[in-house]
């Protein structure tokens, strides 16, 4: 039916009769006889004059025949790629009528989100979603090059799986055949992958859909896709070189440019200096240690606390009292006790708490946060990792730009803790999952010192946003024997919970390890998007809600018969 796609008209095409179609995007009447249609398709929007009467309206679906012209003098428009070529001498087809659309189909304008939802396939129009769906695509293609260039093979693993104690709230499915058992959507595919490295497969990856029945927010959704993989004999250093080179290569493929090596920084430097485990790198304002500054402070509130750190906010020494009683409320919101901020002025330091630190102390402040007369200190004191926490969350409040905004500052954060805290029945608990491997010199330390012992997990962060994790995996029986006693589950437990996925390495498992990263997220970052619903072509809302389809719906009565399920009043 057509020739050329209407956005890649070009002068070099001038003279040609071509075929286009696509959706007027506006129609411009001049006199009676002469109009000028704006007609769209994937590709983009080519001017096409008319010398004729024609009845076409706004999302008309049409055919147009015509020559390709130079645009007259004066009417070049540099906004579009077609800007300086028109269709000319043209017979309009209309393919199909249509009603006037709900909000205009234009990136100009900004339609309530409910109501793009509700007309997503009226949204996905618009060059912005079309740009951002293609380059979901460029990044899968790129990815797929990238791990079959590295010698991976795609396997696809199930959607209905076992239940597993284990990770966040999963999708659940009744059995029809097995009444009153149910399967379990994936999460994802993690005990597959490890399986088919028991297998022999060597090197796996997959692009797999997984589900998590957590609350949604900008970077999650209840279903999603990541870049999966697991690979035998390697180690931590080259599983991060893998999944780096697919990651630079999507990169490279949308924007022409490739990033340079990632770089790396341990899970207990990250905390130090960025007060989280997903630091942005794109600004400074760094967490600065005084506590050794303060070892014989007589300020009570800094006093035997378990760390005392600060942050440097750059210009911001005039904040109004209001302001900063705001920003004290903030950190007490995080976990703080207090707040104490100090404005940084020539010849002294303005503060309700100045008149209680020494001129050593004072000094200490300036010398290590590098503060200057104009600029804003906030200090925390308390124990180490509220402290932590309190600053790295007002550093991101208080700096952070955009997720989508350049550049692009990829690190890979590694050495994170093997457990994190303990339960109520004084066990460890782990940090990621039970089955990822000790760092080997940290091992002996499993029962004697457990919150020491480093793990070979890793996480790839991007402008703040986690990418995505894996690790290397405990391959050995007896190891992770050792570290489910370690968090109180003996022999006959771990049979009962993991056993379908513990037998098999009971018949020479090799060392393996492995990384997932969700494709969203980075596809958003590189489209230049602050949430992933704008590079998912049909996303639910924050509520869980999909406004096109109405899901979730009810489930008739029969149809719950045969499942064996019953249904029960809502609670009050």
């Amino acid at each position: 039916m057509r020739t050329h796609y209407a956005g890649d008209l070009r002068p070099e095409h001038v003279g040609e009769t071509v075929s286009v179609c696509g959706w007027v995007a506006r129609r411009r009447e001049h006199g009676e006889h002469l109009a000028f249609l704006d007609v769209r398709d994937r590709s983009g929007i080519v001017q096409c004059v008319v010398n004729a009467a024609v009845d076409v309206r706004s999302e008309y679906v049409v055919r147009v025949t015509g020559t390709v012209r130079e645009r007259p003098e004066g009417t070049v428009n540099d906004d579009l790629p077609t800007g300086q070529v028109e269709i000319g001498d043209c017979e309009i087809e209309v393919l199909n009528e249509a009603e006037p659309p709900p909000f205009p189909i234009s990136d100009r304008v900004d339609a309530d989100e409910r109501v793009r939802l509700q007309h997503r396939y009226l949204d996905l129009r618009r060059d912005r979603m079309q740009r951002n769906i293609r380059i979901r695509a460029t990044i899968n293609s790129a990815v797929r090059r990238a791990m079959e260039r590295q010698g991976f093979t795609e396997v696809e693993t199930p959607m209905l799986m076992p239940s597993t104690p284990e990770g966040a709230r999963e999708f659940v499915v009744p059995s029809r055949l097995s009444p009153g058992s149910f399967y379990a959507l994936p999460q994802s595919p993690q005990l597959y992958k490890q399986l088919l490295m028991v297998a022999g497969v060597d090197r796996y990856y997959q692009i797999a859909r997984c589900l998590r029945d957590e609350d949604l927010r900008a970077d999650r959704q209840f279903e999603f896709m990541q870049l999966d993989a697991e690979a035998s004999f390697v180690t931590q250093d080259e599983v991060l070189d893998f999944i780096g080179e697919a990651v630079l290569d999507a990169a490279e493929a949308v924007t022409g440019e490739r990033p340079a090596p990632i770089e790396r920084i341990t899970w207990h430097d990250a905390m130090e200096r960025y007060g989280v485990d997903k630091p942005d790198l794109r600004f400074g304002m760094e967490l600065v240690e005084l506590t050794d500054a303060f070892a014989s402070t007589e300020f009570k509130a800094f006093a035997g606390a378990g760390a005392i750190k600060a942050i440097r906010v750059e210009g911001q020494g005039d904040l109004g009292r209001g302001q900063l009683d705001k920003l004290t409320d903030q950190a007490k919101s995080y976990g703080a006790k207090g707040l104490v901020w100090l404005r940084i002025r020539a010849s002294e330091i303005e503060s309700p708490v100045a008149k209680f630190l020494s001129e050593a102390e004072q000094d200490a402040i300036r010398e290590r946060t590098g503060a200057e007369p104009g600029d804003l200190v906030l200090i925390v004191a308390d124990e180490r990792r509220t402290v932590q926490d309190v600053l790295g969350q007002l550093r991101n409040d208080l700096g952070r730009p955009p997720v989508s905004e350049g550049p692009y500052r990829y690190v890979w954060v590694v050495e994170f803790p093997m457990f994190d805290g303990y339960t109520e029945a004084g066990t460890p608990k782990t940090a990621h999952h039970p089955f990822t491997h000790p760092v080997e010199e940290d091992i002996p330390l499993l029962e004697t010192d457990p919150m020491a012992v480093r793990s070979q997990a890793y996480d790839l962060v991007l402008n703040g946003w986690e990418l995505g994790s894996g690790s290397i995996r405990i391959h050995r029986p007896d190891l992770q024997q050792r570290i489910f006693d370690v968090i109180g589950i003996d022999q006959a437990e771990a049979q009962k919970r993991f056993g379908f996925f513990l037998n098999p390495f009971r018949y020479g498992a090799p060392p393996h390890g492995g990384f997932a990263f969700g494709m969203e997220r980075l596809a958003a970052i590189l489209a230049g998007e602050d949430n992933i619903r704008e590079v998912i072509a049909f996303p639910k809302t924050q509520s869980g809600l999909d406004p096109m389809t109405g899901a979730p719906t009810p489930v008739d009565d029969r149809a719950l018969r045969d499942l064996g399920i019953r249904v029960l009043p809502p609670t009050v």
